[in-house]
């Protein structure tokens, strides 16, 4: 054993161990600051983008980018200052990037979805979207996916692949939305004068617009009830608040004029034992 320590050029050991300690230490350095740069500069490519009035959506894409981006060249320049010929490392990165492709072919659907949904903008962050039979506010575009929060505050994360792979419906997109009721009157009543209480309903209503103005007539003759159809326009945030209240105070409107709003009756004639008719009663809704 001494023969061998004896052997060991303990001068060519310290210089060595010297040289690759520098050289461990130098490319943490350039890694930990290199990160912190990277993500400095995501930082400020977002403001910047901010400021020029961009897309929330885009801001958030172009920073997460920008920012891998950023760090695949520090981790490279970090192994290069290890002794890792770029040339070599590039290949190598190459290969891997070729062999994890064809194993994700799908993440990787996603991501050109991702990019597809930026270019395109069928949806903001904070739109009230409906895709794929799943409905909420849109909060985030991810590389792989879309994140929306539902109406009972449910996060739903759906594949950015399967987000464009569906119809879109965008409810946000348009300032103004058309509220659709149908309002069933009896037939006793005279459709003319409930038409009137409801026009006067919807001018009391604020948020209902004049322009375009409300579309009120009649819909159809049902077998139990004269439809009305009353289509008023309001703007897209007012849609919900005012459809409850349009249905509160045109039911309240139409009970204080008497006017029925009519359920699904069925007249039963009951025949006496010679096949004559006995007498009639009124039942309830099937």
């Amino acid at each position: 054993m001494k023969d061998l320590t004896d052997r060991i050029d303990w001068a060519i050991v310290e210089t060595t161990a010297w040289e690759w300690g520098g050289r461990i230490v130098a490319a943490l350095a350039i890694f930990l600051i290199g990160r912190w740069v990277a993500r400095r500069v995501s930082k400020i490519m977002q403001l910047a983008m901010q400021r020029a009035g961009s897309d929330p959506t885009v801001i958030d894409f172009m920073g997460k980018v920008g920012f891998g981006v950023l760090l695949v060249l520090v981790c490279v320049a970090a192994l290069d200052r290890l002794g890792v010929p770029s040339a070599s490392l590039v290949a190598a990165v190459g290969a891997a990037g070729l062999a994890i492709g064809l194993a994700m072919q799908g993440s990787l659907a996603n991501l050109a979805s991702g990019v597809l949904i930026i270019l395109f903008k069928p949806f903001r962050k904070g739109d009230f979207v409906e895709v794929g039979g799943m409905s909420g506010v849109v909060r985030e575009v991810g590389m792989l996916l879309t994140r929306m929060t539902t109406g009972d505050n449910r996060d739903v994360s759906m594949p950015n692949a399967q987000v464009l792979g569906n119809p879109i419906i965008n409810y946000s997109f348009n300032g103004t939305r058309r509220i659709d009721l149908l309002i069933g009157i009896g037939y006793a009543a005279e459709a003319a004068q409930a038409m009137d209480i409801i026009r006067g309903v919807l001018a009391r209503e604020e948020r209902v617009l004049k322009d375009p103005e409300p579309v009120l007539m009649v819909e159809s003759l049902n077998e139990s009830s004269v439809d009305l159809m009353v289509r008023p326009w309001v703007n897209t945030g007012d849609y919900w608040p005012v459809r409850g209240a349009l249905l509160r105070d045109i039911k309240s409107a139409l009970d204080e004029a008497g006017i029925e709003i009519p359920f699904p009756q069925r007249t039963v004639h009951v025949l006496a034992g010679n096949g004559t008719v006995d007498g009639a009663a009124a039942a309830g809704a099937d």
